[in-house]
């Protein structure tokens, strides 16, 4: 073999690499999407991680005290106490024109 022969073989491999790199399987284009969609998933993954945390929190307080269950029933039960009045004001209704 030549060395003209090894030249030219050797241009033709590094041209199936060139080739490869940006067309093939696992191609730049490939990479930098899939480093994006990771970025986003880790983003969702972080505020995820977070909602967890403060629902943690929240059933930490609620096997500490019953203060966090009255407050609970109240607000979003509608619920008093024995003795105490409920009182609901609804704002006045205009006639349409």
């Amino acid at each position: 073999m030549g060395s003209r022969t090894v030249a030219l073989l050797l241009l033709l491999v590094l041209l199936l690499i060139h080739v490869q790199l940006w067309s093939g399987r696992g191609n730049l284009g490939e990479v930098a999407s899939m480093r994006a969609e990771l970025r986003q998933q880790q983003q969702a993954n972080a505020h995820a991680r977070a909602a967890n945390e403060l629902l943690q929190a929240e059933v930490q307080d609620l096997r500490q005290g019953l203060e966090i269950v009255e407050e609970k029933a109240r607000s979003e039960l509608g619920m008093v106490k024995p003795g105490e009045v409920y009182v609901e004001v609804v704002p006045e209704r205009r006639p349409r024109r």
